[in-house]
């Protein structure tokens, strides 16, 4: 008995606070609040379809250059690979002809020269 007696008074007490909540909201207020919701929620809406459809065309793109990219890559590496090689047999020819010619080069070209370009394969 003192249980229903609590929960009706918890009940009633409950009414009388939303009433009172009630009166301190004017209904065109809420009214106002309603609309912008649904203002924002279609611009939200408009976003996200906005932002799925590039997404689906940088998808469709990217599928397109990979292949392009991945074989550029390969051939960059391997003509880097080549040019190490190259500049590598032109250091030990040129390290050769010092050694049986002293005088085949001016002084200058006997100093080491320090490549100072950026190394492209470093992370930033």
């Amino acid at each position: 008995m003192e249980q229903q007696i609590e929960k009706e008074a918890i009940r009633e007490a409950s009414v009388e606070v939303s009433n009172e909540f009630k009166t301190l909201i004017d209904a065109q207020d809420l009214d106002s609040l309603k609309q912008l919701q649904h203002l924002i929620l279609g611009r939200l809406q408009d976003g996200n379809a906005v932002l799925s459809h590039y997404n689906e065309v940088s998808e469709n793109c990217f599928a397109e250059v990979s292949g392009d990219f991945s074989r550029n890559t390969r051939l960059l590496r391997s003509m880097k690979s080549d040019l190490e090689y190259i500049f590598q047999k032109l250091r030990s020819m040129k390290s050769r002809i010092l050694a049986t010619y002293p005088d085949a080069f001016p002084d200058d070209s006997k100093q080491e020269v320090h490549d100072q370009r950026p190394d492209l394969e470093m992370p930033l």
